[in-house]
């Protein structure tokens, strides 16, 4: 099961329909049978045989570590990969090096400033003696 946006949802619901499922009425096998024929078609087309080691368990480390490296919350990850241990998901941990922590930052004046950068990911960091407020985000 995946947790989805209500905005992905919606996008979903205005597909045009033929059955009652989303992705047609295949099972397990043959979306492995169409993803591993797709990357067979893009390993040739782009000369890379790398592209064939990728298994869907690739992505989901991917997303996993991504988001470990931007929000550095173990928890955030391990209630997103829906893990009942901590110990399942500090695997993901390993693959994190912290030592380029580049950042892009902004300012803002007005609320609606600082509505738009919250909105766009940065997070909040202090307050100037101008009443100008910091933000960053992970480059």
């Amino acid at each position: 099961m995946f947790k989805i946006s209500p905005r992905l949802i919606a996008m979903l619901n205005s597909l045009p329909k033929k059955n009652e499922y989303i992705f047609g009425n295949a099972n397990l096998a043959s979306h492995r049978w169409r993803f591993d024929r797709q990357k067979r078609r893009l390993s040739e087309k782009l000369q890379n045989p790398r592209l064939l080691q990728i298994k869907f368990h690739t992505l989901r480390h991917w997303k996993a570590t991504t988001e470990y490296h931007k929000t550095k919350d173990i928890l955030h990850v391990k209630q997103l990969l829906g893990h009942k241990r901590i110990d399942s998901t500090l695997v993901y941990t390993q693959l994190v090096t912290f030592e380029n922590d580049d950042y892009h930052s902004a300012t803002a004046k007005t609320t609606a400033e600082r509505q738009k950068l919250i909105e766009s990911g940065f997070e909040f960091v202090c307050t100037t003696p101008e009443n100008i407020m910091l933000f960053r985000k992970r480059k």
